[in-house]
């Protein structure tokens, strides 16, 4: 039952073997149907090698009398001087014998049964045979062979090689393709894998390992969607049943006497409150609730530095009055907005940078403050990270979420977010954003 099991043309297993089984069945067919086409083994009949002119001259000098066959010995001899034809002295005539490797069919078939022909010596590139005439007389000739022979490599084997070798090349790549295209597949949807929904499942097709791979991936890809799902139901729960007591407790607060504790109270309360909504935000993003638009990006880059500009930062623009690309409008702003925040919290000044060609729409966002050590750039971009004690002002500098929900909101637009130091000092918030993408809805 095992060796069943392993055969079948439902595994990979048993379609290796039978891929093998028919590529050996074929090759064999293939020779067989050269082998019986050529038959290699048989002499070539179209090669005479000079057989039709010996003939014709033998047949030539047995019809003349004999007083004019000297004259026509010359005659021949200078006429085909590469029979070599030469008269024989009078004796008995030989007995035929078989002449090694040379087939004479044709001689004999155009010489017919009155003449006889015999072997008298060889040599490397020729063979000299003789040929009894019907009045008995004898002529010896010598008869071409290795200078006529079909190379190797114009003959059907070498054909049939060539044939093997392509046609065995053609069918490993397509096995070979056909093998791999599932797990290549897999690759793409484990690259674009997101929690909204938008990626569409892996296609369960293909060996019988592969599609059981596939249903394993596809229930695990359901299984991590409801987990998220439950972690964002629950905290957002959480967050709206601590919104109450809250309010309560800053209600209370107001009627502290003490104006030091009533304004700490105060103020751990609102930071206890924009802790909640940056963790919402935060969780809020991973959904993608928002759709794909076409958006002038550098009019929403001129808004963010109109707002902050507002409220008494040094915050400048330079870039193009318009430029148009496909994003999520409200995401690219809270982006751009937590990148503004972190440089006028850790500088004195910041500068907004929109760079734009045909196909990448980049947008740095620069600031004069410490910046951030080499060390601690990749980890600055995780969640719930603070920066180094340059740039950690107080516990009430933020939560450490700033960069991360930026960072999350530029890789679900299919672009790259990348720190980068400013020279003397300070650090520049690079995002690169692709300017055309798939228009389409995410999940809600």
């Amino acid at each position: 039952m095992k060796l069943l099991s392993f055969l079948s043309l439902k595994r990979i297993s048993g379609q290796i073997a039978a891929l093998v089984v028919v590529s050996i069945v074929a090759i064999h067919l293939i020779i067989t149907a050269t082998f019986l086409i050529h038959r290699p083994d048989q002499p070539d009949l179209s090669i005479d090698r000079g057989h039709s002119q010996l003939a014709a001259a033998v047949q030539l000098l047995a019809a003349a009398p004999a007083t004019e066959r000297p004259r026509l010995f010359a005659d021949i001899a200078r006429t085909f001087p590469q029979l070599n034809l030469e008269s024989l002295p009078a004796g008995p005539v030989p007995a035929a014998t078989q002449t090694d490797g040379l087939d004479l069919r044709i001689l004999h078939r155009r010489l017919g049964n009155s003449y006889r022909i015999f072997s008298m010596s060889r040599g490397e590139e020729s063979r000299k045979i003789g040929i009894a005439l019907p009045d008995r007389t004898m002529v010896s000739a010598t008869i071409q062979t290795d200078q006529w022979q079909r190379p190797f490599w114009s003959g059907p084997w070498m054909t049939t090689l060539l044939f093997a070798l392509t046609s065995f090349t053609l069918l490993g790549l397509w096995a070979a393709r056909a093998l791999t295209a599932p797990l290549s597949s897999f690759a793409k949807a484990a690259e674009s894998f997101s929690l909204n929904g938008a990626a569409a499942p892996l296609p369960e097709r293909g060996p019988e390992e592969i599609r059981s791979v596939a249903k394993a991936l596809n229930r695990m890809r359901e299984r991590i969607t409801t987990l998220i799902d439950d972690r964002t139901k629950m905290l957002a729960a959480i967050s709206h049943d601590l919104r109450t007591p809250i309010t309560r407790m800053r209600l209370r607060s107001e009627f502290i006497e003490d104006d030091a504790h009533r304004s700490r109270m105060l103020g751990d309360l609102d930071q206890m409150r924009s802790m909640l909504e940056s963790v919402l935000s935060f969780l809020r993003n991973d959904r993608k609730l928002e759709s794909m638009t076409l958006v002038d990006v550098a009019t929403t880059l001129q808004l963010v530095t109109d707002q902050f500009a507002d409220m008494g930062h040094k915050v400048a623009y330079d870039g193009p009055e318009h430029a148009m690309a496909t994003v999520r409008p409200d995401d690219l702003h809270r982006s751009v907005t937590n990148l503004v925040e972190n440089a006028v919290r850790f500088g004195a000044e910041a500068t907004i940078r929109l760079l734009v060609s045909p196909d990448t729409v980049t947008i740095e966002v620069e600031d004069d403050g410490p910046g951030i050590s080499d060390a601690r750039k990749e980890i600055m971009l995780e969640p719930f990270v603070r920066g180094d004690d340059a740039r950690n002002m107080d516990e009430a500098a933020g939560f450490g979420l700033g960069l991360s929900i930026a960072r999350s909101i530029v890789l679900a637009h299919g672009g790259e977010l990348s720190l980068n130091d400013r020279q003397p000092h300070g650090l520049i918030v690079r995002i690169e954003l692709p300017v055309r993408q798939q228009i389409r809805q995410s999940a809600a």
